[in-house]
């Protein structure tokens, strides 16, 4: 093998190998002259959720509106507010959709506890049918139909007759 052929089996491997690695839609004009600020931003730019992807975070989404919201998170870092400040103002901006991990809350404690609210309903429910199943008595035969076992029993043909 040649060794234009070996730079060009390298090259297709490496452009193989990059196309497989997740493609992260933070451009380069966004990025902070400040690497740790700008660590604090792709933190948080993991934990909020691009709301028009809405399965993607902000930071792997290129949709204009999850730049305008990195861009926000680096301004809002910029200006001195905390990891929790920036989270609360866009929150209060956008609600509680925009986090990837929601807070448990009084007001989506129904959302959280469904599950397993829907899980214990359906064993009650199957319980309880089950303890009905066994604790119904069988049903008497009433005097015709004894007769007429016993006319099967006895080994008679003719079970029409009463």
């Amino acid at each position: 093998m040649s060794i234009r052929s070996r730079c060009r089996a390298a090259c297709a491997a490496a452009v193989l190998l990059l196309a497989a690695l997740p493609a992260l839609a933070v451009q380069p004009d966004e990025v902070l002259p400040d690497p740790v600020l700008e660590e604090r931003a792709r933190d948080l730019s993991r934990e909020l959720r691009c709301m028009v992807c809405q399965n993607q975070s902000i930071d792997d989404s290129d949709a204009p509106l999850a730049r305008d919201l990195r861009l926000l998170v680096r301004e809002r870092l910029q200006a001195g507010d905390s990891d929790r400040q920036v989270l609360d103002y866009l929150v209060s901006r956008y609600g509680e959709f925009v986090l990837m991990r929601p807070v448990f809350s009084w007001r989506n404690a129904l959302l959280w506890g469904a599950p397993v609210l829907f899980l214990v309903l359906g064993g009650a429910v199957a319980w309880a049918g089950m303890r009905r199943r066994e604790a119904a008595p069988p049903a008497r035969l009433s005097a015709e139909e004894e007769a007429r076992v016993a006319r099967l029993l006895a080994g008679s043909r003719d079970d029409t007759a009463p």
